[in-house]
């Protein structure tokens, strides 16, 4: 139990900016559901079994529209694909985290991804553990957030236009962070560049798929070029 409440205490700090986002963006979800005619169960419930909040949005559409269940696993699909490379870049971190595992894989979505690649856990911290708190922090936080805004949507009348960018601000940060913490920048270049050629080939609303296949391909190809470099810098 000692082990647990360290892990959560040391993981918190981390997971303060998801809390402001996902506070805003899960009220924001509520309150669409709310208006769209779902009772607070509905947001609540969902961010709880989902955990993915713009296949969320989606699947308001999806309730109110023709039953298509191919339509709805095609869509997730799409909209999700991205998680397939997060997973790939987990593979190691995850390992001889036990049942925890199950969990991880559950709710790693692109900030607790983000914070558990790339936050460097204390050493009288269990690995595991900390990662599980991060994961069920962040998780708690959606859910709060879309069940408030299930339950009060129908009295709060302000514009939530633009909210969405305060997800994007956050992972400004954590890039910036990481930077700052990393002494080689090649592969953080690679990946703004090769997103950079990504975005002018196939547009705003399709480079995010190709951007990540290029990066997964071109950083497995310099892997070992690169663990050499980094163990030269640190050197």
């Amino acid at each position: 139990m000692k082990k647990v409440k360290k892990a959560f205490a040391a993981a918190f700090p981390h997971t303060i900016p998801i809390f402001t986002g996902f506070w805003f963006l899960g009220l924001t979800y509520g309150i669409y559901m709310n208006v769209s005619g779902f009772s607070f169960w509905y947001p609540m419930l969902m961010s709880a079994t989902i955990f993915a909040g713009s296949m969320e949005f989606v699947t308001c559409n999806l309730l109110l529209g023709a039953f298509n269940p191919l339509q709805a696993f095609v869509m997730t699909l799409m909209i999700n694909a991205r998680h397939l490379f997060y997973g790939i870049s987990m593979l190691d971190k995850f390992r001889g985290t036990g049942w925890k595992k199950f969990y991880l894989i559950f709710g790693m979505c692109d900030e607790t991804f983000s914070i558990n690649y790339t936050a460097k856990v204390p050493e009288n911290v269990d690995r595991g553990w900390f990662m599980f708190a991060v994961t069920f922090l962040n998780q708690c936080y959606w859910v709060l957030g879309a069940t408030l805004g299930g339950i009060f949507g129908s009295f709060l009348h302000f514009n939530t236009e633009g909210l969405d960018f305060v997800m994007t601000a956050m992972f400004v940060v954590i890039f910036m962070e990481q930077w700052l913490k990393d002494r080689d920048h090649i592969s953080a270049l690679l990946g703004l560049g090769l997103s950079l050629l990504c975005l002018i080939a196939f547009g705003a609303d399709n480079f995010i798929i190709p951007s990540m296949l290029g990066i997964l391909g071109v950083l497995t190809l310099l892997r070992g070029k690169l663990e050499e470099r980094e163990e030269a810098v640190q050197s």
